[in-house]
């Protein structure tokens, strides 16, 4: 038997023994048959129906991409962005990283008071999710959906008669799920009302900023409004619902709402809030309204772990089903990963899910990459493309929310992740690659003498953040006045493509540039084979100045 059909027949045995497993765990034998081979870019092959510990080999990563993760992480907490972080990254199905890095527990007040026992962050912390509960809204409400109980462009009003009120008759479920319901962003309900009854009253009953569907306006009032619908259509308040349909079936035994005391010591904890007379928030959860709404509310309130996490972002990944449980439809997976939001260019929106938000994103960034933020420190980004998840789990708002930003750490963390996921180079060659970096010109430049008609051709693939980063090639006669050579590149190639440009006599200096705006980078700009063609005479082009780095990956 050749190689080739060896390859094939270990990953099909791999695929169907797993498919017949009667839990959630991959066995040492199963193990044995996975494939150590290259998935490069776009290519990952077939994905695991579940999680199981593996090697960055197994997943075709690159190990010294994912261990430079370690450093982003240790040079945000050196900077006080937070004091101790989870880190989770899986590729078809194989776990290929999961650490733990400072504190889960460190200071007593917003002074930065250290305790006299520090807790020490562990891979299995528990953390407060914060905004990315509104998955867990999402799913609920679109199991519901799958139920005949809704369509989408329903008026929230035919299931929620109070919801109506102050001009909002036309709201539709969609709306909410997307943002654009015309909500502003938000209200102080802890400062209102009395009890959760009250409370979310207000909230389905406050009105307007916007008409329906002419803004996107990211607002916690859509998915408590959400939330609010899961409860009428099911008669159970939401937690109870969440735990029976989804936690619970896909094993994610860490995932809750309102954690029990007994959990303290796993919990990491969060700020501390003189204004709600609660201090050190650790254990409950950190949001003030959904604390107000008992801890149960569509945009906040569940805690979970990285592993946990990973579990749903498989789930995903495995188009609704994780092992032998399957919690949506895979056609309802394929909705839900829809922009819907067309409209609003740049805030790319599914049923629940963030679409292509290279601010967290970044290299992993794609028109169905899916995601998720939270306002306590978290981010979960899930590419279908890649078959990859990557997770970050932080504590940032402890002991104060006034830190320094996560989202330069949330977009290192998945540029790393990115990076290690091989770009496919044929005969396994080098190819110049320009890097990344923010506001910088990364120059390849090389010295020539043409004095007869000559031909550059080269091969190229990008992946650059498109109308924001460019690559651009030029000559010049004297280095100090250029001439673009075609168009400029942004966006994506492909595959790799072949080009050719004519050359000028007199031509002395040929360049390479890529130049990226102040944030967000794609996976990056490949040249390969740069040549010159004179009267048949091929001459590989030589750099005198190499911002550039040659690699096979």
């Amino acid at each position: 038997m050749n190689k080739k059909i060896l390859k094939i027949s270990s990953i099909a045995l791999l695929s169907t023994t797993l498919l017949f497993t009667t839990d959630s765990s991959v066995t040492k034998a199963e193990k044995k048959n996975i494939v150590h081979t290259n998935y490069t870019w776009d290519h990952p092959g077939i994905s695991l129906p579940v999680l199981y510990k593996g090697t960055p080999k197994e997943a075709g990563m690159d190990t010294s991409s994912l261990k430079e993760i370690d450093q982003v992480i240790q040079n945000a907490i050196n900077q006080k962005v937070m004091p101790g972080a989870v880190t989770y990254v899986a590729r078809k199905g194989v776990i290929v990283k999961q650490e733990a890095y400072g504190y889960a527990y460190r200071y007593t007040d917003d002074q930065f008071t250290e305790v006299d026992n520090p807790i020490l962050m562990k891979k299995d912390t528990i953390f407060d999710i914060a905004s990315i509960s509104k998955i867990f809204t999402s799913i609920a409400a679109m199991q519901l959906y799958e139920k005949g109980k809704f369509k989408l462009d329903d008026p929230v009003a035919k299931y929620i008669p109070e919801f109506a009120e102050n001009g909002k008759e036309s709201v539709s479920i969609r709306q909410l799920m997307t943002h654009t319901s015309g909500f502003e962003s938000g209200i102080p309900l802890y400062k209102m009302g009395t009890t959760r009854k009250d409370r979310l009253e207000i909230a389905l009953k406050h009105e307007l900023k916007n008409a329906p569907g002419t803004t996107y306006t990211y607002s916690d009032l859509n998915m408590i409004t959400l939330g609010v619908l899961i409860e009428r259509l099911t008669g159970q308040r939401e937690d109870e619902y969440v735990k029976e349909q989804i936690t619970k079936p896909l094993g994610m035994k860490d995932t809750m709402y309102n954690p029990p005391a007994s959990l303290k010591s796993r919990i990491a904890a969060t700020e501390y809030q003189p204004w709600t007379n609660r201090g050190l928030v650790w254990g409950q959860v950190h949001d003030e309204n959904t604390w107000a709404l008992d801890g149960v509310a569509g945009h906040a309130g569940v805690f979970s772990t990285a592993y946990d996490l990973a579990i749903l972002g498989q789930t995903f990944l495995n188009n609704g089903k994780y092992g032998k449980t399957r919690i949506l439809k895979e056609s309802t997976v394929k909705l839900m990963e829809n922009n819907m939001n067309q409209a609003f260019p740049g805030d790319d929106h599914g049923l629940g899910f963030e679409l292509n938000q290279g601010w967290y994103m970044d290299s992993l960034g794609d028109g169905n990459t899916m995601g998720h933020t939270g306002y306590t420190g978290t981010s979960l980004v899930i590419s279908p493309k890649n078959q990859t998840i990557v997770i970050l789990l932080t504590n940032r708002v402890h002991p104060s929310r006034n830190t320094v930003s996560t989202n330069q750490t949330r977009r290192l963390v998945a540029r790393q992740a990115g990076d290690a996921i091989p770009v496919k180079i044929k005969g396994n060659q080098q190819a110049w690659f320009a890097g990344y970096g923010d506001n910088q010109s990364a120059i390849l430049q090389a010295e020539v003498d043409i004095q007869k008609p000559s031909t550059l051709t080269f091969q190229t693939w990008y992946r650059i953040e498109k109308d924001a980063d460019y690559g651009k090639i030029a000559i010049s006669d004297d280095g100090e006045f250029w001439t673009l050579l075609g168009t400029k590149r942004t966006g994506s190639s492909g595959d790799w493509k072949k080009v050719s440009y004519k050359l000028p006599i007199g031509t002395k200096y040929i360049r390479f540039q890529y130049d990226t705006d102040a944030s967000v980078n794609g996976r990056g700009w490949y040249v390969l084979d740069p040549i010159l063609q004179t009267k048949g005479k091929k001459t590989m082009l030589h750099f005198t100045r190499t911002d550039w780095q040659l690699r096979n990956r």
